[in-house]
């Protein structure tokens, strides 16, 4: 952060570019952040390349990603954006937009504002000149949305939630909504200074969660990340659910109310347990790239509502347009509450088949499956595996790794065999440093 080719100057450039191509004419644009101290600096950077350029500029401050989205299309933007490197640590940052409908940007969009970076900052004549406004206070429509998702009438008496808001957007809203609706909260994670946010805490650390939930005879604890769109849970014992659990959870309830539309929607690391699961009740899992575009993508084109990632990404479209870490817990609570089950009891159903992932680094990107000594090992581990695993190559999209994903039935099996194909690809491809290569969470 701070380096090429995120830097003061970046940020202003793109607010330019963003105006030339989603608000030619003037309008308005909702900005929101998370809780990194650089947060501070790109969004007055943004805020003065969309006021030059004519556009008047919502400031709400820390709030979670999905948040900005509702906000954006509640408030009749043209578009959004959020300050966020969601799970990464305060040192990285980022910038994602949203259109008026509180969707990702499409491609083509995305491409047009890629090709106007590099043409001058827009300034216009001081009568056309944008305003900047802080409207703190819309949160709470927000706050108000994310209650509405429960059940008519619905509230969460009853409960002890421990929530772990990673230091990061969620801070306020998340213990505000649960508390408002009846439960009784333990919080953690919910004291930013700009440098804390993900930093031993959060759902990609939820080990403080896992010991206070018992610590604290907690039901139940949620852990939601840096910008809040991904949630992970807590039984009662400290165990953790991961976003494949938390979907089997939602996807058999709404099956149970007749309510389920379509397929469930996973991706190609999605756990095989949720998709025998969800087969032995006839419902199909369709699996997308890694992504939650991609997932989106799928959803829709296959008229699906729910669907999610292993992270804990999950996307309740009969809800909000886009995946919210607050709204998909609330949904899980919903189905404790309904049918007085513990979290535990409702992910019963689903075996959780063991899964290892190795990363490989290797000197330049290729296709391990290319490889004859590579597609040799796979075929041998399949022999063995006998139709009840599953085997998944692919390259990481921002560095020079390949992972490899084998999921089975035993966990020996499945530990041994991940390491033969890692091995394959290695020689296949040879890292530049292999003592680098090491199992991935």
């Amino acid at each position: 952060m701070g380096t090429a080719p995120l830097t003061v100057d970046f940020a202003l450039r793109l607010a330019s570019a963003a105006a030339r191509v989603l608000a030619p004419e003037g309008g308005r644009v909702l900005i929101g952040k998370d809780t990194r101290v650089s947060g501070y600096m790109f969004e007055s950077a943004l805020e003065a390349g969309f006021v030059a350029a004519g556009v008047d500029v919502l400031l709400i401050g820390p709030l979670p990603t999905p948040g900005i989205a509702y906000l954006a299309q509640r408030s009749g933007c043209n578009f959004g954006v959020v300050i966020s490197a969601s799970h990464n640590l305060y040192e990285d940052n980022g910038i994602k937009f949203f259109d008026g409908q509180g969707s990702k940007l499409s491609d083509e969009l995305e491409t047009q504002i890629e090709n106007s970076i590099d043409a001058p900052v827009l300034t216009r004549e001081s009568q056309r000149l944008g305003k900047a406004t802080r409207i703190d206070r819309l949160r709470t429509q927000y706050q108000e949305f994310c209650a509405s998702t429960l059940p008519e009438g619905m509230d969460l008496r009853g409960f002890k939630i421990v929530v772990d808001c990673a230091n990061g957007a969620a801070y306020k809203v998340a213990p505000r909504v649960l508390a408002d609706l009846g439960a009784e909260i333990v919080p953690i994670g919910c004291s930013p200074n700009g440098r804390n946010i993900n930093d031993g805490c959060g759902s990609t650390l939820p080990e403080l969660l896992q010991l206070t939930v018992p610590g604290v005879r907690s039901q139940v604890g949620m852990a939601l990340d840096g910008d809040g769109d991904r949630v992970v849970m807590v039984d009662a014992l400290g165990r953790i659910l991961d976003g494949d659990q938390l979907l089997y959870i939602i996807a058999n309830d709404r099956l149970d109310r007749g309510v389920l539309q379509g397929p469930v929607v996973g991706t190609v690391m999605t756990n095989l347990g949720l998709e025998h699961a969800l087969a032995a009740r006839g419902v199909k899992l369709l699996r997308a790239q890694v992504g939650d575009r991609y997932v989106l993508s799928l959803l829709k084109e296959s008229g699906a509502t729910l669907g999610g990632e292993t992270s804990g990404h999950i996307l309740c479209l009969d809800k909000t347009t886009t995946g919210d870490g607050l709204v998909s817990a609330l949904q899980v609570l919903a189905v404790m509450k309904r049918t007085g089950k513990s979290l535990a009891e409702l992910a019963a159903g689903m075996k959780k088949y063991p899964q290892v992932l190795l990363n490989v680094r290797v000197a330049r990107k290729f296709d391990p499956s290319s490889a004859p000594g590579v597609r040799a090992t796979i075929a041998g581990v399949e022999q063995r595996f006998g139709g009840r695993g599953r085997i998944v190559l692919r390259p990481s999209g921002t560095e020079p790794v390949i992972r490899v994903m084998v999921e089975g039935e035993e966990a020996e099996l499945v530990s041994s065999s991940a390491r033969e194909i890692a091995a394959a690809v290695e020689a296949a491809a040879p890292p530049t440093d292999p003592a680098r290569r090491s199992a991935a969470r």
